[in-house]
């Protein structure tokens, strides 16, 4: 079973820094996309950032310049750095994998996308 655990939110001051990771577990073989989004208070979820495998970034306007997303695909990791944190940016931040594919033995399937269950960041002095 394909699992997407996040790490490293918590509380941080205003102009500060974060980084999440996000790890996928489940015999997995490939993941094309990986990102975050995240879900403010009262407010829909909206994407933060996204890599491909092959390296290529898609980022917020709100977060270009701030925040830098990674991934390690040996490790089927993503990461965030975020800095200049802002007390508006306080959302639960959600990892997401597209295009995951699993292998048993010889057998690869592809499984689609997975989310993680989130990590609460708050920006408050």
């Amino acid at each position: 079973q394909v699992q997407l655990v996040e790490s490293g939110g918590g509380l941080v001051q205003p102009g500060g820094s974060l980084r999440l990771s996000c790890a996928a577990s489940g015999s997995i073989f490939s993941i094309s996309d990986m990102g975050w989004y995240r879900q403010a208070p009262g407010k829909q979820r909206e994407l933060v950032a996204t890599v491909a495998a092959g390296g290529s970034t898609n980022y917020a306007d709100s977060v270009k310049g701030r925040f830098t997303i990674s991934r390690d695909n040996a490790k089927y990791t993503v990461y965030l750095q975020m800095n200049s944190l802002k007390p508006e940016e306080t959302a639960v931040y959600y990892c997401y994998a597209d295009g995951v594919s699993t292998v048993i033995s010889t057998e690869i399937r592809p499984r689609g996308n997975y989310w993680g269950k989130g990590t609460l960041v708050t920006v408050s002095s």
